[in-house]
């Protein structure tokens, strides 16, 4: 049993305890005062706003579009629905460059999506609209799979009941449906935000790493790691750790088992 026991929790501690050496040593290559110099300069303040600025409209993209595609996944049947899923979970498989190649050759100027965004006068490539997408791209795979999960467990028979007194379809789904899964889809936005937050990929493709103009965090650590800026980038990188950490809890605690208050209620409710 001493053996067998051995065995199962060796690789969790060997697991943690990299995962700790690799933040430890990144934050004590820093002093505090280096550290603080770093956040104050004002790289580093553009790279924060930059990137929670476009992350947050990412995710309000992806959540836009993103809800009304989980909730037609979760509820309905259709023909080459296992195809429709299976391309809409590419982002979350394919490498982030491959994507964003494939978004730069489609919006680039010579092709047909591009030439005609081109002359509506609206610039995508090489510029913050670029990172949005980007980012949107990535963050909405996220949103999809695991609002669809979200909405998949609540039971249908609610929003029956409620079509049988009179209400329609839509709200139906936007008044009973939605609220009984708000924990599982806060979890999903959540989610969906940490992954627009930490993109880059895609983003260096679309967007391109031009400082002060389409630099996130993750643009910020590539661009100063590369110029020798070690502190900015470090800087920068414990910022993106502290955000996700922080994501990360909210997303256990908004998943956390807690009584469904519909049980609740019925437990409440006085026998006859």
């Amino acid at each position: 049993m001493r053996g067998l026991a051995i065995l199962l929790w060796a690789p969790l501690v060997l697991i943690v305890a990299t995962i700790l050496g690799a933040l430890v040593s990144l934050a004590s290559q820093l002093p505090l005062a280096g550290l603080a110099e770093a956040l104050a300069a004002e790289e580093t303040r553009f790279a924060i706003a930059m990137s929670l600025r476009s992350s947050l409209i990412a995710l309000a993209l992806a959540q836009l579009l993103g809800l009304p595609t989980a909730w037609l996944l979760a509820r309905r049947r259709f023909v080459g629905k296992a195809v429709v899923e299976t391309v809409l979970d590419l982002p979350m498989v394919t490498p982030p460059l491959v994507a964003g190649i494939g978004l730069l050759l489609l919006l680039g100027r010579e092709a047909p999506v591009g030439g005609a965004l081109a002359g509506l006068g609206i610039e995508i490539l090489f510029s913050p609209a670029g990172v949005i997408l980007a980012q949107t791209y990535i963050a909405s795979s996220v949103v999809i799979r695991s609002a669809r999960a979200a909405i998949g467990a609540v039971d249908p028979g609610y929003a029956a009941n409620a079509a049988t007194l009179g209400l329609p379809p839509f709200w139906a789904a936007s008044l009973v449906e939605l609220p009984m899964a708000g924990r599982g889809l806060m979890a999903a936005a959540v989610l969906g935000w940490a992954r627009a937050l930490g993109e880059f990929g895609a983003t260096l493709m679309l967007a391109g790493a031009t400082r002060m103009r389409t630099e996130t965090l993750p643009m910020a650590v590539y661009l100063n790691i590369a110029s020798g800026r070690t502190d900015i980038a470090i800087a920068c990188a414990l910022i993106l750790l502290a955000l996700a950490f922080a994501l990360l809890l909210a997303i256990r605690l908004l998943t956390a088992d807690r009584p469904d208050p519909m049980t609740e209620a019925q437990h409440a409710r006085p026998q006859a």
